[in-house]
């Protein structure tokens, strides 16, 4: 071989040298976050925006999302080491604690549950519903927790009901439409597209005001590992859900974009209008102190929880601050 070959030879091995560093490199500054939530709904674009542009790759993250029937399943994979994080409702996270476990809130984001109780034209008011079969979730989840704090507020006793766990909201509302309950706990982006022997019987912002329909959550043990991700995560977050709030248009393009919804479909934008319209999604994604204890009082009256838990060791509010600074917020 000329001494020319050889140099271009060895040219080539430091090119490719040098494209593998970088290549390595760059995957190293881009650490992958794995993230699960409730299957896309009509709020989709809110929830996934997150997944769009770069606002988690401009915080060294690439977020890997996984949805999930309800946020119990969702729980399960988190405390299995499956996912880093997961979003869902708080009540949650006290009934794993209570029994030992480390999961935290690390800040919440829909603040203001859109869900509410819809029932057929024989139930006008909550006191109707006595004797009639509700359409509910898990035990613990928002929608089975809602019921009863809705039916406790008009003086109804979840005892004198009948509360059936079904599946997710579409599986509610089947229900519901079908004749098989009387009433279902679902969300608001049903409303607009509801049968007319369908209405709106308590929205759960006004019976329950308190409820927080969805907390980010991960475990002591990933906070451990991967505090600093953690906070990237929350930060990216923040500016994504900011964006959300401020570009209409586009986020209900990327709803309909995910759910594949047809052109003329109300829902999307029904749902994004609602959330703006109440301040139900908050971008500095806080943990009310208030909000969080009240969830927890109302599992302990409903012989969910023995007793109540000191909230410092539910929340960890030291990655939000973080997170918080990094935003500029």
């Amino acid at each position: 071989m000329r001494r020319s070959d050889g140099r271009a030879v060895l040219g080539l091995v430091v090119a490719a040298a040098i494209a593998t560093a970088l290549s390595t490199q760059a995957g190293a500054q881009e650490k992958i976050w794995k993230h699960g939530l409730i299957n896309a709904k009509s709020d989709a674009g809110i929830f996934l925006m997150v997944s769009t542009r770069d606002f988690a790759k401009k915080q060294g993250l690439k977020i890997e999302i996984s949805q999930f029937k309800d946020d119990q399943l969702a729980l399960k994979a988190l405390i299995a080491g499956e996912l880093d994080s997961f979003e869902g409702g708080p009540q949650g996270v006290f009934a794993v604690d209570a029994k030992g476990g480390d999961v935290k809130l690390l800040g919440c984001h829909w603040v203001v549950v859109p869900h509410g109780i819809y029932a057929n034209e024989k139930v006008t008011k909550v006191e109707d519903l006595r004797g009639k079969q509700i359409a509910v979730s898990a035990p613990n989840s928002m929608p089975d927790m809602l019921a009863r704090s809705a039916l406790a507020k008009f003086g109804v006793a979840d005892t004198e009901v009948k509360l059936a766990a079904i599946g997710g909201d579409n599986d509610r509302y089947q229900a519901l439409i079908g004749g098989v309950v009387d009433a279902a706990v679902v969300s608001n982006e049903y409303q607009p597209v509801a049968p007319k022997n369908i209405h709106l019987l308590v929205a759960g912002r006004e019976a329950v005001p308190n409820f927080l329909r969805v907390c980010l959550v991960s475990t002591a043990k990933k906070l451990a590992d991967r505090g600093d991700d953690a906070v990237k995560f929350l930060a990216a977050e923040m500016n994504a859900l900011r964006y959300a709030l401020s570009h209409r248009d586009e986020t209900i393009a990327l709803t309909r974009e995910i759910t594949n919804a047809k052109p003329d479909d109300p829902r999307p934008a029904f749902v994004y209008d609602d959330a703006v319209r109440h301040q139900a999604v908050d971008p500095t994604l806080p943990l009310p102190t208030d909000k969080i204890q009240w969830i927890q009082e109302q599992m302990v009256k409903a012989g969910r929880l023995k007793a109540p838990l000191d909230l410092k060791t539910v929340t960890a509010p030291e990655y939000r601050e973080k997170a918080l600074q990094v935003v500029g917020h």
